[in-house]
C-alpha cells in the first residue's frame, strides 16, 4: 500500500478508536509513536501504550486547551529543547488514587479533554505529560505532537491525542523497520508524517 492509502487506512482506524503509529517525527531523528485520538484513550489503550512503547505516555493539545488548563510551555524558547514541547506533567484533580495505573491515567486524560475542564480539575505534578502543540500544527512543525492532532482532526476525533514513543526490546529509540512484528502482530495501520504534510498542503492549494 502506498503511502496516501496507509494514511487513509489510519485516519479510518483513528475515527474507529483504534491505536495507529506515527512515523517520520524530523525533529527526533525518526522516533516513532503509538497514537490514538484522546477522546478514544480507555485503560486498555494506556496499557498497550505502556506494554509496547514503553515510553513516556503524552497528551497533545492545542495551544487553545493548554491556557483552558493553565499550562504553558516549560522551555518555550529554542534552545536545550528536547524535540517534545512539554508543559507541566498533570493529574485529575478528583477520581483517581496513585495517579500511575492505566485506569487513572485515562482518566485524567477524559478529565483533561472535557469541553468544560479548567486548571481547577488537575493537579500538578502527576503522571500524564502534556505537549502543546504549534499553531499551524504539522504544517508549522513537522513532529508527532503536531501530527497526532492534525490526524485526529481529520479522521473526526477531537482535537487531542495520547502518543507514546516506541523503545525496542534493548533499550533503544525504534525505527519503522524495528516494528514489522508489532505492526503485523495487531494490525496497526502507519501514518507518515510526510504523507499528512502532502496531504494537507494539496487541501490547501
Amino acid at each position: 500500500m502506498n503511502a496516501g492509502g496507509e494514511l487513509d487506512r489510519a485516519l479510518a482506524e483513528i475515527a474507529a478508536g483504534r491505536i495507529v503509529v506515527i512515523a517520520g517525527d524530523r525533529l527526533r531523528g525518526g522516533d516513532i509513536d503509538l497514537m490514538c485520538a484522546a477522546r478514544s484513550i480507555t485503560p486498555e489503550a494506556i496499557n498497550f501504550m505502556a506494554t509496547h512503547g514503553r515510553g513516556l505516555i503524552c497528551l497533545a493539545v492545542t495551544p487553545e486547551r493548554s491556557a483552558q488548563l493553565g499550562l504553558s510551555l516549560i522551555n518555550p524558547g529554542p534552545h536545550r529543547q528536547t524535540g517534545r514541547p512539554f508543559a507541566r506533567s498533570i493529574e485529575a484533580a478528583s477520581g483517581v488514587s496513585t495517579g500511575i495505573s492505566a485506569a487513572d491515567r485515562a482518566h485524567t486524560v477524559a478529565v483533561a479533554i472535557a469541553p468544560g475542564a479548567s486548571a481547577a480539575d488537575i493537579h500538578s505534578p502527576g503522571h500524564v505529560f502534556p505537549l502543546i502543540a504549534q499553531d499551524g500544527g504539522v504544517l508549522a512543525r513537522p513532529a508527532a505532537c503536531e501530527a497526532a492532532i492534525d490526524l485526529a482532526r481529520m479522521a473526526g476525533a477531537g482535537d487531542a491525542a495520547v502518543i507514546c514513543s516506541i523503545m525496542r526490546d534493548d533499550g533503544e529509540m525504534a525505527r519503522i523497520d524495528d516494528i514489522g512484528d508489532l505492526l503485523a502482530a495487531h494490525g496497526l495501520a502507519v501514518a507518515e508524517i510526510g504523507a499528512l504534510i502532502e496531504r494537507l498542503e494539496g487541501a490547501d492549494a
